[in-house]
């Protein structure tokens, strides 16, 4: 009985996948006249991306470019690179940011001095780690236009170069394509429907501001979610566009980056103590529970519709394939990260991040 039930809780993330993989649509349309694109780019110890990041900004095409980059008070040769390009090109500006005021988050904090100084008519906001499509703020200023779209958010194609991120970076995709109704689609309206990566989010300047920005949320990690509800909340509309022609990133350099990295974010999403037990189940009833149940034939046929489903993510997205068989340990460490999470906020633990601790806030 409870093979049969593994199976017919896997035919949830394979129904979803398959109808999010028809909805997800592509960033298309000619930006408005008069637009400008402030790309913004918050940076903390950043050195070993800042330059190609900044080369990628730079080459963008279709759309007039402003590149904003607040220094966060790095120790390595962030600033020495920024304001070497910044020399050579005049639509590049180094900022640096103030010292961080209680109750801030470093990133929340960044990205709402950037959207202060910068004069664009949409606000791009990547991480330093995000390469950018020459096309990607044209296409992406085009889409909010020809769409009426307060924010269009995506996630780039991950770029993965190790076993550790091979079982932990595929997880956004399995989530945002496999569990989300809608994938994060416009006629999604509700705010609980909500989704954004904050990655590569450009936000139209007016709805931006009419909601307070980041200053609405100072406390949140997951700044990309929080923006993208308050703007619904406001009768705004956002959506998620299939990110993985518009830019390229490498998120973490191993595991134990990539686990503290999701682990910072995780009690602002899965890991709350009612979801999460929920989470639990609807993850690994079709994932992992079949493993335990073999030789039964509906395992088995969980088990493939549980590959299958990853499959044809992995295809979409053009993540390797050769993440495809590690999809188990993916799931199994995505629970582990959560769990864990959830264990330290309940011992008073704080989220530790590039050399700065928060306590975690509770989202309803």
């Amino acid at each position: 009985m409870i093979d049969v039930l593994s199976l017919l809780i896997a035919t949830f993330p394979a129904s979803m996948t398959a109808a999010n993989l028809v909805l997800l649509g592509r960033a298309a349309g000619a930006p408005a006249p008069g637009a400008l694109v402030s790309v913004l780019i918050p940076a903390r110890d950043e050195a070993a991306n800042i330059g190609a990041c900044l080369d990628a900004a730079l080459a963008s095409a279709g759309v007039p470019i402003e590149v904003l980059v607040m220094d966060d008070g790095s120790t390595d040769g962030t600033a020495r690179i920024v304001e070497a390009r910044a020399a050579a090109d005049p639509r590049l500006r180094l900022l640096q940011a103030p010292p961080l005021p209680p109750g801030w988050t470093g990133k929340v904090h960044a990205c709402a001095r950037l959207a202060e100084a910068a004069r664009g008519t949409h606000f791009l906001f990547i991480d330093a780690d995000v390469r950018l499509a020459p096309d990607a703020a044209a296409r992406m200023a085009g889409h909010a236009a020809a769409n009426g779209l307060a924010l269009v958010s995506g996630v780039p194609r991950q770029r993965i170069g190790s076993l550790g991120e091979g079982v932990t970076v595929p997880a956004i995709n399995l989530m945002m394509l496999g569990y989300l109704p809608g994938a994060g689609r416009a006629f999604t309206n509700h705010p609980a429907m909500a989704a954004a990566c904050g990655q590569l989010l450009m936000a139209e300047r007016g709805a931006y501001e009419a909601v307070g920005g980041h200053a609405a949320f100072p406390r949140r990690l997951h700044d990309a979610l929080a923006l993208s509800r308050n703007l619904r909340e406001a009768g705004h509309r956002t959506e998620v566009v299939d990110g993985s022609p518009l830019a390229d990133c490498r998120m973490y350099s191993g595991f134990a980056e990539a686990w503290a990295g999701f682990a910072k974010n995780a009690r602002e999403g899965m890991a709350t103590p009612l979801g999460l037990p929920v989470w639990t189940v609807l993850l690994g009833a079709p994932h992992l529970l079949p493993w335990l149940l073999l030789p039964s034939p509906w395992a088995i046929a969980a088990l493939i519709l549980s590959f299958l489903t990853r499959a044809a993510i992995t295809l979409r997205v053009r993540e390797p394939l050769w993440t495809i068989p590690l999809h188990p340990v993916t799931v199994a460490v995505a629970l582990a990260i959560q769990w864990t999470a959830l264990i330290r906020s309940a011992l008073g633990r704080p989220a530790g991040w590039k050399g700065r601790a928060y306590q975690p806030v509770d989202v309803p």
